[in-house]
């Protein structure tokens, strides 16, 4: 019974991120997961007791593997430009990824306090990642320099997902401010 419910719920999460990454937060709705998995509607709220619990658990099952991405890409390369580098290329290559574009098109707004500070401290772990190399880089101040890498970094996430310029030109040039400022 356990492996039943773990499957059924690992289904409408699937589920979950399809309807965001085709319709955002709109097309989540408990009818569509139900539509997308054979449930029953009210079968759904037996997992889930709301849309804001469906997006907290999906932050919390999909931005590990994320920032786990990054943070590979990250130890793969030798020295502080590689790694900054590597990770804002990490991050862009991910655009395309539906659990990427679930995460993005969950708006704040829909969840309460408790899971909208679970998600800050989890981009904030993503973001220490990059510290140590923006101090090696000979950054004064390697967090709030992070803080602003992460900032060029969902710049550029929105300006791909615009899709007004091709992906690579956005990821070069998001490296190329990162690494070498606005005079890139």
């Amino acid at each position: 019974m356990a492996e039943h419910r773990s499957m059924q719920r690992a289904a409408l999460l699937d589920a979950a991120r399809s309807l965001l990454s085709e319709g955002g937060t709109e097309a989540l709705t408990f009818p569509a997961l139900a539509e997308r998995t054979g449930l029953a509607r009210s079968s759904v709220y037996e997992y889930f007791r709301s849309r804001a619990a469906v997006v907290e658990e999906l932050c919390e099952v999909d931005f590990p593997v994320w920032a786990a991405e990054v943070e590979a890409a990250m130890a793969a390369v030798d020295g502080a430009d590689a790694k900054a580098e590597a990770y804002v290329r990490a991050q862009l290559a991910l655009v395309g990824d539906r659990r990427h574009r679930a995460v993005v098109a969950i708006s704040a707004s829909e969840l309460d306090a408790g899971a909208r500070e679970k998600i800050r401290a989890a981009h904030g772990g993503l973001v220490s990642m990059i510290v140590d190399a923006l101090r090696d880089l000979g950054h004064e101040e390697p967090r709030l320099a992070a803080m602003l890498v992460q900032g060029v970094v969902d710049s550029a996430v929105r300006r791909i997902e615009l899709g007004l310029e091709e992906p690579s030109v956005v990821a070069e040039a998001a490296v190329s401010m990162v690494l070498r400022g606005v005079r890139g």
